[in-house]
């Protein structure tokens, strides 16, 4: 693969313009207003693999959202790929924040990539990073290069929670047998930093809903005699935390796993500059749980957060209301061996046991999914290690990532595979925020990277 590079560098325009296509496509799984869109952007992702060369490519309806899906098998003695990736997007709100269009990808030099990132919403999670599989696949089957069967599974449900994902694979088992399953929709440290997640925290999402009088009321007439449900909610939000930002919820840190000081002094090896994180931030300090680090309190600690509070009046001017309603969505992070369904059951008890006479709650659960630890002495580990060593000169580090792909712990449920987590992105790529980005060397360092991945891996088959 000694040409791979001259191969990039004679097609990187053809692959920014693919990827730009992709990434005009609101694909908006979240949003009913979108399906078009989503449905759009299934049918392109299943086009560009034909014409990298997949077979049995293959639009795959589901109750939700298509599955992209798609396969080139060479020898079926020889060991399997499946690939994942995730053609749906955050939504974009609030565009007012973004400093150009959230769909009209537009390339801007910044202080971590001075070569230029690709601005627009889902160019790091998950469209710039899935597509990199498709250009690499073209790659290895123009060059005669591809040195073991692969088999390439993209969803368009992920960012709602790939609710049709698991029947899918139940379903079609048979269709989606491999050895190992390889994602790439997590992060390395820096660009001169490659690192390896080798555990992902898990995930419950729920809604709350807070209702107290049976209609807005006059708040000079009522306020004071009457329980107003925003200020309820901000209180009992407010009551999950202690002064320690420790998490009050009865038995919510049972199943805990507690590492051991060398464990934690390992994960604490990985680079990090706690000013460089506060500037990037443009915070005067970090915030969590006491005792623990930042790399700690991101990657093995549980975590209880708003994610979006509303109710009252908020237009413009003012309206001196006293609101009948106040909702919340609320995620938990979650780490081994917490699960997803006992801990949403916990919030839902302990939220509403909470709840004074003046009001009634509901708890509606979203989506959740399950903590997982990856390997790092298995072949597809030190295939990956290997190859990314490979293309940046340097070992990458182990880490844990902070964040939740729920459908890790499926997969090997579901599928008996493990995955391993070779990921291009960076944290500060402001993924589900306004301005999300992704480097253009991000990218192309990818599609040279993953070829290697192959090679190591049906090399250490053997």
């Amino acid at each position: 693969m000694s040409d791979i590079k001259q191969y990039i560098e004679q097609n990187k325009q053809r692959f920014l313009d693919e990827l730009f296509a992709l990434l005009r496509i609101p694909s908006i799984s979240a949003d009913s207003a979108f399906a078009g869109d989503v449905a759009k952007a299934a049918d392109f992702v299943a086009e560009r693999m034909r014409e990298a060369g997949a077979d049995k490519v293959e639009v795959c309806k589901t109750p939700g959202h298509p599955i992209v899906y798609g396969e080139k098998i060479i020898d079926p003695s020889l060991p399997t790929v499946l690939v994942y990736g995730h053609y749906d997007v955050q939504p974009a709100v609030p565009l007012e924040l973004w400093d150009t269009p959230p769909f009209e990808p537009t390339i801007k030099k910044t202080e971590l990539h001075p070569e230029g990132a690709i601005f627009a919403r889902g160019s790091a999670d998950d469209k710039g990073q899935f597509y990199m599989h498709v250009k690499a696949f073209e790659y290895m089957i123009h060059n005669n290069a591809l040195p073991c069967n692969i088999k390439m599974m993209i969803e368009g449900e992920e960012e709602v929670g790939s609710n049709n994902l698991a029947d899918f694979c139940i379903a079609n088992k048979e269709r989606l047998k491999a050895d190992v399953v390889l994602i790439s929709d997590t992060s390395i440290i820096a660009n001169d930093c490659p690192s390896i997640d080798t555990g992902l925290r898990g995930l419950s999402y729920v809604e709350v809903e807070v209702t107290g009088p049976n209609r807005d009321l006059h708040s000079g007439v009522y306020g004071g005699a009457v329980a107003n449900p925003v200020n309820v909610l901000a209180k009992m939000i407010a009551s999950m935390h202690d002064e320690n930002n420790h998490i009050t919820i009865p038995g919510f840190y049972d199943k805990v796993a507690e590492l051991t000081a060398a464990e934690r002094e390992d994960l604490n090896k990985a680079p990090f500059d706690l000013e460089a994180y506060k500037k990037d931030l443009n915070v005067g300090d970090v915030w969590g749980e006491k005792g623990y680090t930042v790399l700690e309190r991101t990657g093995i600690r549980p975590t209880l957060d708003v994610n979006g509070i509303w109710g009252g009046y908020i237009g413009e001017g003012a309206k001196t209301v006293l609101p009948s309603k106040a909702f919340a969505k609320i995620s938990m992070r979650l780490v081994p061996h917490q699960v997803s369904d006992e801990i949403t059951e916990l919030f839902k008890k302990h939220f509403e046991s909470i709840a004074p006479a003046g009001v009634k709650v509901e708890v509606r659960p979203h989506h959740g999914g399950e903590p997982v630890v990856t390997p790092t002495d298995s072949v597809a580990y030190r295939a990956a290690s290997k190859a990314m060593e490979t293309t940046f000169g340097k070992t990458p580090v182990p880490t844990r990532g902070g964040g939740s792909i729920p459908i890790v712990a499926m997969f090997e449920k579901e599928l008996g595979l493990k995955s391993v987590l070779m990921g291009f992105g960076l944290d500060s790529d402001a993924l589900h925020s306004p301005n999300e980005h992704y480097g253009i060397v991000n990218y192309l360092k990818g599609i040279e990277t993953i070829p290697y991945f192959f090679k190591y891996y049906a090399e250490g088959s053997k």
